[in-house]
């Protein structure tokens, strides 16, 4: 369990940028060959946890939970399996939100724009890695638990037009619309175009 301790604008922030140096650097924890994990010790926050590889599928949950390399919990498991089984040779898993937290109900009620704008600066640089980024949306009615969390993604929607990105779902949708969350999910799903905008648009 992850509770967090604290509000994040207390905390002197890691920036996206001194987090992908650092990942990029030999570590004894986990092999940075295999592994993108900034930044990359445990904190009460998370940019980026997933695989390299040249093509692949961006998940994009609502916030961080426990995961580390080579100890990925329930949900990037699934996240692996998806990915691999549509044709993609890694995975990122991308969140919403920064802020680590294993009940979504201890997220913090206002949002650290701070840490929002290096989380931003993140998911521009995940996808640059191919060029065509596919775009996973997968947070689930978790959606509903902050009312910043809309503003965040139409945030990110913006920065993905910039990329030409592709924005996918993977299984049911909800009855009010909310893309599926990764967990539960047969290992053989398909991803499928998913329509960001139209959905933001009754958000």
């Amino acid at each position: 369990m992850h509770i967090p301790k604290g509000n994040t604008a207390e905390l002197e922030l890691v920036t996206f940028a001194q987090a992908l140096e650092a990942a990029n650097t030999p570590s004894r924890e986990y092999d940075i060959e295999k592994w993108l994990y900034a930044p990359n010790f445990y904190s009460e926050y998370r940019y980026i946890l997933g695989t390299r590889g040249k093509n692949p599928l961006i998940c994009i949950g609502i916030n961080p939970s426990t995961a580390a390399p080579d100890a990925l919990d329930n949900t990037l498991k699934s996240v692996e399996r998806i990915a691999l089984g549509n044709g993609f040779d890694s995975f990122i898993m991308f969140n919403v939100y920064a802020q680590r937290a294993t009940d979504p109900d201890a997220m913090e009620k206002v949002c650290n724009r701070r840490l929002h704008e290096e989380n931003l600066a993140a998911f521009r640089y995940v996808l640059s890695i191919s060029k065509k980024p596919a775009v996973w949306a997968a947070w689930g009615a978790i959606i509903e638990k902050r009312d910043y969390l809309a503003q965040c993604v139409r945030d990110m929607v913006t920065a993905g037009q910039e990329f030409d990105a592709r924005w996918f779902c993977v299984g049911a949708i909800t009855k009010k619309g909310h893309p599926h969350h990764p967990l539960y999910l047969r290992k053989d799903e398909k991803i499928k175009p998913f329509d960001v905008e139209t959905y933001l648009a009754t958000r």
